[in-house]
């Protein structure tokens, strides 16, 4: 009878904590608070770079003149502003689709259909973001040390405010980009286990 008994039990655990795996995935809102904080970090970056600016008096050759540092004067710093706007405004709309399909009482094929839209539309941002950073780190290394192969100036020590707030920015779309990394890998997950859920019911 021990014997017999044994299997149930364990089959028990099993279905119980499969369960309690998609009470964590599914049902918690892990991607609300992780759309939300997408949503911050690149506004925030994007207000930094569109807002920041720095006119400085240069001395060269005998000579003053006066130079302006810029977003717009730049096509790397362009992309990434452009980027990180467009991640912003995808991250504020998905958030509502998320908040409605999550609170809506319509059908699990439905919910399924519109989280796996947002899935790839997730990955979409996370590759421009990414691809983004990379065309505004690449400008932040030439405005740091200059390259003396092509006769290329560094630029950041003259407009050391301007790089600063430049580097904040990208540090804050960095992170971004990581936040919708990890809202990708929950997404999986969370398709997986709607997919699957008549099998987790007990």
């Amino acid at each position: 009878m021990g014997t017999e008994s044994k299997p149930s039990v364990d089959g028990s655990s099993s279905v119980q904590l499969q369960n309690d795996v998609k009470k964590v995935v599914v049902e918690r809102p892990y991607d609300v608070f992780l759309r939300f904080l997408c949503l911050s970090l690149t506004l925030i970056a994007t207000i930094i770079v569109g807002a920041d600016k720095e006119t400085k008096t240069i001395s060269y050759a005998g000579m003053q003149f006066t130079a302006t540092a810029k977003w717009e004067y730049m096509s790397a710093i362009v992309f990434f502003l452009v980027s990180n706007a467009i991640g912003c405004s995808y991250a504020a709309v998905s958030l509502v689709i998320s908040a409605i399909a999550r609170s809506s009482s319509t059908g699990n094929d439905t919910k399924t259909a519109a989280f796996f839209m947002l899935t790839v539309l997730d990955l979409v941002m996370m590759a421009l973001l990414f691809s983004a950073n990379g065309a505004a780190g690449a400008v932040g290394v030439l405005g740091q040390k200059g390259n003396s192969h092509v006769q290329w100036m560094k630029v950041c020590n003259v407009f050391d405010a301007y790089c600063r707030h430049v580097t904040a920015a990208l540090v804050l779309s960095i992170i971004g980009s990581s936040v919708f990394l990890l809202l990708v890998v929950h997404s999986v997950f969370k398709l997986h286990y709607r997919k699957n859920s008549n099998l987790l019911d007990p």
